[in-house]
């Protein structure tokens, strides 16, 4: 069956695009699920343009082609490895090594909770699970420590997006899927604006404090030999972290083989565990199987999405428009990322990449930043991360705040977006180093490759 009104002219084509994204927006708007969202768009704009036969014939070849890709088995992976990490208690032994660690010090116990986050995200993958598990371990210290209610749930909800950044991230793993590019060098470009986030959430700690000193106030010092006690508790993630990683850089393994000896290296150290019992085990396998199926489900939407987008010639005419004009790639950028941080105050990141890479990606490839292909592509790939990272914490969306403030239960939400404002602001100043400065997240890339 043949559309009854398009005749394959592009500029028919070109506006039945233009029209069907607001639509997107709007099914988001009325809360259907982003998976369903992209599915129903894109099976109905294709139909328009090529009729029903193709996507009567995408519905049995796109879930095979999808589904059966090997690196897609990296997700269930390390999301297995971060849910046996929260149950295994791993996020409270981090938590309390970091207190001992830092507690004396003005602010320290927030500083160790933003630390916590940072080693959980290294095992975990996810910033919602990342915030939601230290945010259950932090929070009771913090405000029985008597944090203001805006900075100990600042940190935490600013925290959890190191999860999304620290290698190994999920999200990166989609964009590299997407992209096309290799997963193990887009962990490699990851970990010093990782360790530039954690750096300057603390940083901001240390500065808050100083402004309001009855904010974060300190505990007694801890001797040596306990911090060394604690330490024992968390060795073993540490280990975990560097043989997954380092096998990948070592070419022990691949990526999708460092995550299934991660989720084997965790899953053993829970099952030693005293506190993890056989309910939890079922539990572990439950929460992974539906995050699994529902990043799955959205990823099969996004191909239906992605198909109609390319029928539609949006991003052919798109960059044949920028290319026209004879502005800095740079300024292009910035007008990208400008856009990531408004989208970031609707939606979540995983909608994002999905939604604007198939858009924005074919643009950016075409620009001339004095780099490879590959170079700018995994470049545009951490800013594109560190902003959708920014969206987590951006009202009036702003999902990790919004976990933190559900499980702080009597705090009003303006408080938590109140203690972020100061942890944006380092985001920012993160984003606009990277940006001017390529070479910052491409040096350990061009240093082993």
């Amino acid at each position: 069956m043949k559309s009854f009104f398009l005749e394959n002219y592009d500029i028919e084509r070109i506006s039945l695009g233009i029209y069907l994204f607001p639509i997107l927006f709007l099914l988001l708007v009325l809360r259907i699920p982003i998976g369903l969202s992209m599915f129903l768009v894109g099976a109905f704009g294709t139909s328009l343009i090529a009729g029903w036969l193709p996507i009567i014939s995408q519905l049995k070849t796109s879930a095979w082609h999808l589904f059966s890709n090997y690196s897609l088995s990296v997700i269930p992976l390390f999301l297995l490895m971060g849910n046996f990490a929260a149950k295994a208690g791993m996020s409270a032994a981090l938590f309390n090594f970091a207190g001992a660690c830092l507690g004396h010090r003005k602010g320290g116990v927030a500083m160790a909770a933003v630390g916590a986050c940072a080693g959980f995200g290294a095992i975990c993958g996810s910033s919602l699970a990342t915030a939601a598990t230290m945010g259950k371990v932090a929070l009771p210290e913090l405000r029985k420590m008597g944090y203001s209610n805006a900075l100990s749930t600042g940190a935490l909800a600013a925290g959890g997006t190191l999860g999304i950044l620290i290698p190994p991230s999920v999200i990166l793993i989609i964009y590299s899927i997407l992209t096309e590019q290799n997963i193990a060098k887009m962990f490699l470009a990851a970990f010093i604006p990782g360790f530039l986030a954690a750096v300057g959430y603390i940083t901001v700690i240390a500065i808050y404090v100083r402004f309001f000193p009855n904010s974060g106030p300190n505990k007694n010092r801890v001797d040596f030999k306990s911090r060394f006690l604690l330490f024992k508790n968390i060795w073993h993630v540490l280990l975990i972290f560097f043989i997954v990683i380092g096998g990948i850089y070592l070419g022990w393994f691949t990526p999708t083989e460092g995550a299934a000896v991660g989720a084997a290296g965790t899953g053993l150290i829970a099952l030693l565990n005293k506190n993890f019992s056989l309910k939890s085990f079922f539990e572990v396998i439950n929460d992974t199987a539906i995050t699994t199926a529902m990043i799955f489900l959205i990823l099969l939407g996004a191909e239906f999405f992605n198909s109609f987008v390319a029928l539609s010639r949006i991003t052919n005419i798109l960059a044949e428009t920028v290319l026209s004009y004879d502005y800095s790639p740079f300024i292009i950028v910035a007008i990208i990322l400008i856009i990531y941080i408004f989208l970031g105050c609707l939606m979540d990141s995983l909608a994002m990449i999905l939604l604007t890479i198939p858009v924005f990606f074919p643009v950016i490839i075409q620009l001339d930043f004095g780099m490879s292909i590959e170079e700018t592509a995994i470049w545009f790939g951490i800013l594109t991360l560190i902003v959708v990272e920014v969206g987590l914490i951006t009202p009036p969306v702003g999902l990790n705040a919004f976990i933190i403030n559900k499980i702080a239960g009597d705090i009003p939400i303006k408080e938590t977006f109140k203690g972020v404002l100061p942890f944006l602001i380092s985001d920012f100043l993160r984003v606009i180093l990277l940006f001017a400065f390529p070479g910052i997240t491409l040096f350990l890339l061009r240093l082993l490759y």
